[in-house]
């Protein structure tokens, strides 16, 4: 199983939803980043379950506990390990889908390959996995606001058929923490929380879209051909749990303009020496897989959960029909945890992006003749 991300800045999780803790080891930081536990802490706070009626109402403080990496308020560059402590555990509520398979779960998917499952909560096909990237993310994050003034921002812009109208260049952390939805369209917002109400009330759930900017990335990240900047985030975000759709720039809707209409037109630098600028940005900040110094945008659609409360047709283990209605506690719609998600894989991939072309530009623009 493949539980490790990233090249430079590289991470590897583990643990279970229902084991006794899930954690991460963060490689390649580099050392003398000012860094503390409130960091790793705001961002796994807003990733936790039981943070509003809208989530599952699991009762975890996600408190992190740093092993490693770290003395004196700054990072060694050795390894950090972080481990968050699963408290309120219920495997017993999950008896009853031992031998059953959820339908659009991993249930069935795992046992194909594995031969084997761990059905409390579905062990590392559960969201609880995403502890470790959000902890790994906030020290990226750390690491690009410090070092490089990028900023990482997400929010839901739709769930179900409820859309959100925003600004995305004047947006700000706290308009998307203003609501339990983290929409920061107040009328879409309230609307969301009536659907998820409603969806949880039939025992049902609902998808949506996160859009993802990250500000201020420098021209030239990228590592064309398979490492290209956009490819990258895009398998960071399918990585995700319940993610099944991924788009950049103008993404599908591209597809219904021109050449003309689409591409966006260089303008001088806005200050001497910087990148040229771009009156657009279909290219959602990112052109031949590498960063152009736009703003990189991009949406990430998540399905509605798997796990409902409705009667659904599935099978056993052993191929006998059965009729399954889950019990246990599940978010009614992933999208308003799912927004830290995004956010910290795209810091991981960016942090990564920014280390590599530390190593291209050693010898500096000069090709290192004084």
């Amino acid at each position: 199983m493949s539980s490790n991300f990233g090249h430079t800045f590289r991470v590897s999780t583990f643990g279970e939803s229902h084991g006794p803790a899930v954690g991460v080891i963060v490689d390649g930081c580099p050392p003398r980043l000012a860094l503390d536990v409130a960091d790793i802490q705001q961002d796994l706070d807003r990733r936790r379950p039981g943070q509003s009626r809208l989530v599952t109402q699991r009762k975890e403080a996600d408190a992190v506990e740093i092993l490693s990496g770290l003395f004196e308020g700054r990072t060694t560059g050795t390894a950090i390990s972080m481990l968050v402590r699963n408290a309120d555990q219920n495997p017993g509520a999950y008896d009853h889908l031992r031998d059953v398979y959820r339908p659009s779960h991993a249930d069935f998917t795992y046992d194909a390959k594995y031969g084997f499952r761990d059905h409390r909560g579905g062990g590392r096909s559960s969201a609880r996995e995403t502890i470790g990237r959000v902890a790994a993310g906030a020290v990226a994050r750390k690491l690009l606001e410090v070092v490089a003034g990028i900023e990482v921002l997400g929010w839901v812009s739709q769930i179900h058929d409820i859309e959100a109208a925003v600004d995305a260049s004047t947006l700000t952390r706290d308009d998307v923490e203003a609501g339990p939805t983290r929409c920061p369209d107040p009328e879409a917002a309230a609307a969301m929380v009536s659907a998820i109400e409603q969806a949880r009330s039939d025992g049902d759930s609902l998808g949506g879209v996160v859009t993802c900017v990250a500000r201020n990335v420098p021209a030239g990240l990228g590592e064309p051909v398979f490492d290209k900047i956009d490819a990258d985030l895009a398998k960071a975000m399918l990585s995700l749990p319940a993610a099944k759709g991924f788009e950049i720039g103008s993404g599908f809707a591209g597809t219904r303009l021109t050449g003309r209409q689409h591409n966006d037109a260089f303008m001088p630098p806005a200050r001497p020496g910087g990148a040229p600028t771009t009156p657009t940005n279909h290219s959602g900040g990112v052109q031949g897989g590498i960063s152009n110094g736009q703003p990189i945008v991009f949406r990430v659609a998540f399905k509605p959960t798997a796990t409902i409360a409705s009667p659904q047709d599935t099978v056993e283990r052993d191929g006998t029909a059965t009729v399954l209605a889950a019990r246990g506690r599940h978010d009614p719609c992933v999208l308003p945890r799912a927004v830290p998600l995004v956010e910290a894989m795209t810091c991981l991939v960016i942090a990564d992006h920014w280390l590599r072309q530390r190593t291209v530009d050693v010898l500096g623009r000069d090709g290192g003749d004084r």
